[in-house]
């Protein structure tokens, strides 16, 4: 625990918000070192992610797929194309519309990022025997679901 932990209020520690919000933080920070030492940002992994798993779409359906603001989705897009992984064309229902596509290069980064997450996810939950880290992920699971019908 660190300094900062240690000196917050014991009733305070014991909230499960608390506890989520400052794990939260930890692997909020873990996600984002993993991925800039690969040489990707987060909305760079969510977009691969999304190409890979439901194929060719406009970037406004990846902004709502990912949850990803318009014009991070534009940017994290030009990012992407820049280096290969991912190829725009027009839409040919919609000429005004881009349909975005992953290259094969696009898979083998998404591959390799797919690794970086693992990592984190083992260093993440690294304290916790294998049933209990298959607990936790289908509580959160529940929780998050529960919360996100609002």
């Amino acid at each position: 625990m660190t300094t900062a932990e240690n000196e917050t209020p014991a009733r305070l520690r014991a909230m499960p918000s608390w506890l989520l919000g400052q794990l939260s933080v930890h692997a909020h920070r873990m996600l984002s070192e993993g991925l800039a030492a690969a040489g990707a940002r987060g909305h760079h992994y969510r977009l691969l992610a999304a190409l890979e798993e439901f194929g060719p779409a406009s970037q406004a359906a990846l902004g709502r797929r990912t949850g990803i603001d318009r014009s991070d989705v534009v940017a994290a897009l030009n990012d992407l194309a820049g280096q290969g992984f991912v190829e725009r064309s027009p839409d040919p229902e919609d000429r005004r519309r881009n349909v975005i596509t992953i290259t094969p290069a696009g898979l083998e980064a998404f591959g390799r990022l797919d690794e970086v997450l693992a990592g984190v996810q083992e260093e993440l939950l690294a304290p916790l025997p294998a049933a209990d880290r298959d607990q936790l992920t289908r509580l959160l699971g529940r929780l998050l679901e529960h919360h996100s019908g609002r």
